[in-house]
């Protein structure tokens, strides 16, 4: 027994030294992106990776907040993701909630929701419908395609069929009708669920990129990850930030510590929503895989 509790801790230790190994992976291109950043251009002129700024520079970011393109950008991608949210919720918890009544059709509208998700129709009739409806060089087009996930329906569904039934009864017998019960007694009580969700879509959201360079043309409309992809992947950061915002600096950082800052910042908002929405993602990440 001793030799076997021995052995445990020597198990224990191993696992925490090679997560921590791993976690410090992970966070090593973080702080990288960091330090590159805030660094100024003798560093890097002079270092090939940097972990620590020797000479501390914040003109890279008096650049991006300088530019009104990036700006907008970043109202961009809040507006969709706020909205795109509330509106891929508010979607997706009425339809699941009613595909759990024993209404005409149900059986078949969720066969046609799980066919969705083994079978899509691809890329270019998604297009053609979203050209066809007038959302093209809109933000529409990058909110209303994709509102409801197949995958987040179905799960969501499952949680509500975990609910006791007893309390809906309950609500029906006061003269509840169904939508009351669904705002009174339903919500309520999947706040773990919603909370996940909600995670799940602002990610989806924020990191919206390929949607915004199909469906729009105006720059002026351009999320912030589309911005981010001309910066860092095309290497436009002049043409992106404007070359009025670059005569202006009274030292010009290098595009290298600009496209940095820029990446920084993009990532830096969501993550933030991570420890707020913790203590119900842990529990809500589970919903659905068990039924009792």
């Amino acid at each position: 027994m001793n030799s076997r509790s021995y052995m445990e801790k020597i198990w224990d230790n191993i696992n925490v030294i090679v997560l921590a190994i791993i976690a410090g992976m992970m966070l090593l291109p973080f702080i990288h992106i960091f330090a590159v950043s805030f660094s100024s251009l003798e560093d890097v002129l002079q270092k090939e990776f940097i972990l620590w700024p020797t000479h501390w520079a914040i003109d890279s970011y008096t650049a991006i907040f300088s530019s009104k393109q990036f700006v907008n950008s970043i109202g961009v991608t809040i507006y969709i993701t706020v909205v795109g949210s509330i509106i891929s919720l508010v979607l997706t918890t009425s339809m699941a909630y009613a595909l759990t009544r024993n209404a005409m059709g149900q059986r078949v509208i969720l066969l046609m929701v799980i066919f969705t998700i083994l079978f899509n129709a691809g890329m270019i009739p998604v297009y053609l419908v979203v050209k066809s409806t007038g959302l093209m060089n809109t933000l529409w087009a990058l909110v209303i395609p994709g509102a409801i996930s197949s995958f987040n329906l179905i799960v969501i569904r499952q949680f509500f069929l975990s609910i006791p039934t007893e309390l809906s009864e309950a609500a029906l017998i006061d003269g509840a009708n169904e939508i009351r019960t669904f705002w009174s007694i339903v919500l309520p009580l999947s706040k773990p669920a919603l909370a996940t969700f909600a995670l799940f879509y602002a990610v989806g959201h924020w990191n919206k990129y390929f949607e915004g360079i199909l469906y729009l043309n105006n720059p002026a409309k351009w999320p912030i990850q589309v911005v981010l992809r001309q910066m860092v992947i095309m290497n436009e950061t002049t043409s992106m930030l404007g070359a009025d915002v670059m005569m202006q600096l009274e030292n010009q950082p290098p595009p290298v510590t600009i496209q940095m800052a820029a990446i920084l910042v993009a990532t830096l908002p969501i993550l933030v929503l991570y420890p707020f929405l913790q203590k119900h993602f842990t529990k809500g990440v589970m919903i659905g895989s068990v039924k009792g």
